[in-house]
């Protein structure tokens, strides 16, 4: 699976300790105003699935993945994947960074709504607009337009 990096322990993202994988393609429709422009330029590095998975379960801190990056639904089948795989080990919360509508994305959170314990972030990035809190991913987005959801079924632990 092609990601920009990893990251084993972080904790910005996601209000519990989180593995963060940095996905590496975006269509970039936010614009040339790309909060995430030195993650594009980095080179994309090859990770067996199954290393990232043992890497995550090893980790005695982290309880979560998050997935962002670039943009995680422009490689779609290998989020699937990742997260098809995650299940099999985990039932942590699985975190899902994106820059597009809900409403542009029906289908894709569809598929990913039959998972449990699935959060998904919207909302392209706007600059210089004002923080905001949001209760379910536990930390500030930047952007007013930007907020989570929880789409995966039987989510009562988040």
């Amino acid at each position: 699976m092609l990601l920009k990096g990893i990251v084993d322990e972080d904790f910005s993202n996601y209000k519990k300790p989180s593995m963060l994988l940095a996905f590496p393609y975006c269509s970039f429709k936010c614009g040339t105003l790309c909060q995430n422009l030195p993650i594009a330029k980095s080179k994309n590095i090859e990770y067996e699935l199954k290393e990232i998975l043992n890497q995550y379960y090893k980790n005695n801190i982290t309880t979560a993945i998050v997935c962002g990056g670039l943009e995680p639904l422009d490689s779609f089948d290998d989020l699937l994947e990742l997260l098809t795989e995650f299940r099999k080990i985990s039932n942590d919360d699985f975190v899902v960074y994106t820059g597009f509508d809900e409403s542009e994305i029906y289908d894709k959170i569809a598929l990913l709504s039959y998972y449990e314990n699935v959060i998904v972030k919207f909302g392209r990035f706007i600059p210089n607009q004002e923080s905001h809190y949001d209760k379910i991913l536990g930390v500030n987005l930047v952007s007013p337009n930007q907020y989570a959801k929880i789409i995966g079924e039987k989510n009562e632990r988040l």
